[in-house]
């Protein structure tokens, strides 16, 4: 047993016992009820099978003895030094080739005194004036594109995005740019040249609406290597950042997350993720995240609303409580919690905000660096090498009920294989209290090294019963 198991043990901390029944009044004679305990959503059986259920939408998952010993994270390409020519320029995200994605919609950029700013409409003559630490840019090939909103709801281009594309459009550059992008996109759609050029320069820039008023966006970082690198191994992940750059990217993601909602009153919802390395679903090993715009809840939070209208505390009640009688809290700070997830079909670390705003873009900024703080802490104790996936998780914005803001860190460690699909069972190779016990050796080196936002580790932390205030403000 490792000495983190010995701290903090598996299973050793439980909510308190109930007696096993109560008596109550019912139409004049005494009736017997059964207290309800809470459902065990982790069973550690005696071979050391760990099976688990997801309270909120009842996947069930198994991590079975001895298949957890397999290797975690990819194995990077032997170091073939980088080239000084290539600077900028290793894929299609990277700051010297700005003009290979669509029009930007901003870009946050860093003075020299340190401060942050974000700008808007950016021409294509002033590109390369500043430095973008992060770009928020159209999607070249879109979940939902701008002709299934057009299509379907009739949805047009707001008057405030029509003069932006005309003003993009005015400039030679501008025109230049589009163009280019358009035809890119039309030949790898499969079009030919001859097909491109009969639709003629007008067809061609009806084909870039979604440039400027499509509802799937990606927001690009800077880096693609650390600065400094001088081999392709070096990657530049959420980790790498500092955490103030990592709160940037946050909270610039959270803006234009809601910047979306109100371009499109067609949007029921925005999903929010980061894909790390191909093995995750990433075309460009450089960060970035991706929003996407859609037109309905999505099963997880049907089920998950399903099971709030039920219990309003349930994110308490059978999250972060849970976690914590289950010794599964890997870090804390005032305005945020961390543990290992159970019930998911990869290794994934839960963090909750305990903000009363169910939105993120109702969060003070106070509130939004906690969670960034605690997400930033778990990528770069995850390491450059682990394939993951970011998921963000929010309060639909077409309900009233209350719930958390919430982000999944999931490690893609494992294929879905015949087993999964034949049964519904998914096996995660690593289950909660290992993935607690690689993570926190980590955080005490990192936070021992100031490469971390400080904050309170495993038994540091204080576990408090319902720390969660999100049913406190339910506007």
């Amino acid at each position: 047993m490792s000495s983190v198991s010995r701290v903090l043990g598996t299973a050793v901390c439980r909510p308190r016992d109930y007696p096993e029944s109560v008596k109550s009044e019912s139409r004049g004679s005494k009736v017997v009820h059964p207290y309800l305990r809470e459902p065990e959503f982790l069973t550690q059986l005696k071979d050391g099978t760990v099976k688990q259920l997801n309270p909120f939408s009842g996947t069930e998952v198994w991590t079975v003895a001895g298949r957890g010993n397999r290797p975690l994270g990819v194995v990077l390409p032997d170091p073939v030094p980088l080239e000084e020519s290539q600077h900028g320029r290793y894929c299609a995200f990277c700051e010297g080739r700005y003009l290979d994605t669509p029009p930007e919609k901003s870009r946050v950029i860093r003075h020299d005194d340190g401060s942050w700013e974000t700008r808007y409409r950016t021409s294509a003559e002033d590109l390369d004036r500043t430095v973008a630490e992060f770009r928020r840019v159209p999607n070249l090939f879109e979940i939902l594109s701008y002709d299934y909103w057009h299509e379907n709801y009739g949805y047009e281009l707001p008057a405030r995005v029509r003069d932006r594309k005309a003003a993009y459009l005015a400039s030679p550059a501008g025109r230049e740019h589009v163009l280019a992008v358009v035809r890119a996109k039309l030949r790898a759609g499969g079009r030919s040249d001859a097909v491109i050029d009969a639709m003629g320069e007008d067809g061609q820039l009806e084909a870039a609406s979604g440039f400027f008023g499509g509802g799937h966006d990606v927001i690009v970082a800077r880096r693609h290597f650390v600065d400094g690198a001088t081999d392709n191994t070096q990657l530049a992940s959420s980790g790498t950042l500092t955490p103030e750059e990592h709160h940037q990217f946050m909270a610039y993601t959270v803006e234009s997350t809601a910047a979306l909602f109100d371009l499109n009153r067609y949007a029921r919802y925005v999903a929010v993720f980061q894909n790390w390395l191909r093995p995750a679903g990433a075309s460009f090993d450089h960060l970035h995240k991706q929003l996407v715009a859609i037109d309905e809840r999505g099963t997880q939070h049907e089920l998950a609303m399903e099971r709030l209208r039920s219990n309003p505390n349930i994110y308490n009640e059978y999250g972060v409580n849970y976690a914590s009688y289950k010794n599964l809290v890997i870090a804390e700070n005032d305005h945020a919690i961390a543990f290992a997830g159970f019930g998911h079909r990869y290794p994934t670390i839960e963090i909750y905000s305990k903000s009363e705003a169910p939105d993120p873009w109702n969060h003070t900024a106070e509130e939004t660096r906690a969670v960034s703080d605690l997400v930033h802490a778990m990528h770069a104790a995850s390491g450059v090498a682990v394939p993951c996936n970011e998921e963000w998780h929010y309060r639909p914005i077409d309900t009233d009920l209350a719930m958390p803001w919430r982000v999944m860190l999931k490690w893609r460690n494992s294929t879905i294989a015949g087993f999964e699909g034949a049964t519904k069972i998914y096996l995660n190779t690593i289950d909660p209290y290992a993935l607690r016990d690689r993570i926190v050796p980590q955080l005490f080196a990192l936070r021992d090294e100031g490469v971390i936002a400080p904050m309170k580790i495993a038994t540091e932390c204080p576990c408090r019963p319902n720390s969660l205030r999100y049913r406190a403000n339910r506007g």
